[in-house]
């Protein structure tokens, strides 16, 4: 399993990079700076989620392999973790859930919205978005009007193709680099494409820190 991986990180990795000078994430607007990032900024390693809140899997890695990864490495500074919208459909609940959550971060609610949102296990819909905002204190006509409006959706799809642009097609899908330092030929992003066990994350992070390359 380890070595296919290896393989596997490679030639995704280096086909996204090699192609797309963008692949790396980068605030659309610098107006609207990104709050959906978790830990010191200086972190150094960066852990990228690319992620929908009604599949199973990313549910399973929120409640049993996020609580880990954030106790041990993010609130350590050591990890710098960042989230990104990966729905798996066109419309429907991926996307609107998506945008409940982009509209709470502009009330800067965005991890509380997101973290009630995976709290519900895949179950949602409109009445429990409403819900969540009222009880993480969000201004809920403003919160309304900014789903309506689908504010974020350009955003949303943009995360969307730069996760396809690093080879994922389904979710969840992770990426680890050094946080200084732009993926290469020699050292290349690590991809992790599915919910693996904490142990996996900690091996790679691990081999980061130390300053290993594979």
């Amino acid at each position: 399993m380890k070595r296919r991986r290896g393989r596997f990180c490679l030639a995704v990795v280096m086909a996204a990079w090699c192609g797309l000078v963008g692949a790396l994430p980068v605030p659309a607007a610098a107006a609207e700076p990104d709050v959906r990032v978790r830990g010191q900024a200086d972190a150094p390693v960066t852990l990228i989620e690319y992620s929908d809140f009604t599949c199973g899997y990313c549910v399973k890695f929120f409640k049993e392999t996020w609580p880990r990864l954030q106790a041990r490495y993010v609130d350590t500074g050591k990890v710098k973790f960042l989230y990104r919208d990966f729905p798996r459909a066109d419309q429907g609940p991926g996307v609107d859930a998506a945008m409940a959550a982009r509209c709470a971060g502009a009330q800067g609610k965005y991890w509380a919205m997101h973290d009630r949102l995976f709290g519900e296990g895949g179950r949602l819909a409109a009445t429990v978005y409403a819900s969540h905002a009222a009880a993480i204190g969000l201004d809920a006509a403003a919160f309304a009007q900014c789903v309506k409006d689908g504010r974020y959706a350009q955003a949303i799809f943009e995360d969307r193709q730069e996760a396809n642009n690093w080879g994922f097609r389904g979710t969840p899908g992770f990426i680890l680099y050094r946080t200084h330092s732009q993926p290469s030929e020699k050292e290349p992003a690590i991809a992790i494409p599915g919910a693996f066990p904490f142990e996996m994350f900690a091996e790679e992070i691990e081999q980061l820190l130390a300053g290993k390359v594979r």
